[in-house]
């Protein structure tokens, strides 16, 4: 799949191409409505169809202090995309230039001088340009002055309310990963690279691969019934994972640390992705290891019984 950088210009064959536009940073259910359509267009016309994204997410730039909030990482959507049958995946780098640019240059500039786009297709709320003034509106109006074409698909609702990545992170904050996946038609997932740790699960017999949460969304905090794969094989693992800053140890270390059951093998330096399914408990301290290494006993078992 093709990764596009909304700065330069693209191929001649690229040209001409459908366009999904939103930030689609958890590709929940919603944002799967809007891809498809914009995918289903594209095919019906023999054209290629491209799925947009913003990196760093708006919301960044101008609070650059907020609590990280990302569902995904750009590799993740592009497999995502990929998934959904999208020919490429076009990433607005949103800096400053990108911000003051002006909803009508947006449309103009971009996407029909630079990208030559056929037309667009966006959700109801979505907004563009300097001070968010471009809307659905101006693209149905300058845009199609300017002869881009565009769709509008609202807003789903599932689980008695709007599909939303407002709604998908209030579920994983509140410990409910499942209504997260229900959202998402999938668990949330944390991908990271292994790293060695102070080797305490080791030696509680409960080896752990410990993994940095970097810019994701914090979950609650505490233990979850969770898979594991391993990307360079594609290996798919059970297990049960800690999330948080380990109040066992000190001293306090965020860190996503998940046991596989029944693998022995090395994982330090590997790629592994850690998806959420069950939230067992909250994180706590124990009086004593024992106590802590009976609570992880419990806790596996319970998450091979959810996970069967």
């Amino acid at each position: 799949m093709r990764w596009l950088d909304h700065r330069d210009d693209i191929t001649q064959a690229l040209r001409g191409a459908v366009i999904a536009l939103g930030n689609f940073d958890g590709f929940h259910s919603g944002h799967q409505a809007v891809a498809g359509e914009a995918i289903k267009w594209a095919h019906d016309e023999g054209r290629p169809s491209i799925i947009a994204t913003f990196d760093p997410h708006p919301v960044r730039h101008f609070k650059p202090d907020v609590p990280p909030f990302r569902l995904t990482t750009l590799e993740q959507r592009q497999e995502l995309y990929l998934a959904a049958g999208a020919t490429a995946m076009l990433v607005f780098h949103f800096d400053n230039e990108l911000a003051t640019t002006s909803a009508e240059d947006f449309i103009t500039e971009i996407l029909i001088k630079r990208f030559g786009a056929y037309g667009v297709v966006t959700g109801g709320d979505f907004t563009f340009g300097q001070g968010a003034k471009g809307n659905i509106d101006l693209l149905k109006g300058f845009g199609s002055e300017h002869g881009l074409q565009s769709r509008v698909v609202e807003a789903i609702e599932g689980k008695g309310d709007i599909v939303s990545s407002s709604r998908v992170r209030a579920a994983l904050r509140d410990g409910d990963p499942q209504l997260a996946a229900e959202l998402l038609t999938r668990p949330f997932a944390i991908r990271g690279i292994v790293e060695h740790g102070d080797k305490n699960g080791r030696k509680l017999g409960y080896p752990t691969a410990n993994i940095a949460i970097d810019t994701y969304l914090r979950p609650q905090y505490g233990v979850y019934a969770v898979t594991g794969k391993i990307l360079s094989t594609g290996e798919e693992l059970k297990g049960a994972a800690n999330i948080g800053i380990r109040p066992q140890f000190e001293p306090p270390k965020e860190l996503l640390e998940p046991y596989f059951f029944d693998f022995s093998g090395d994982l330090y330096g590997q790629e592994i992705e850690v998806a959420f399914h069950h939230f067992l408990r909250g994180e706590a301290k124990f009086d004593s290891l024992d106590g802590l290494m009976e609570q992880m006993e419990r806790d596996c078992t319970e998450a091979k019984r959810l996970l069967s």
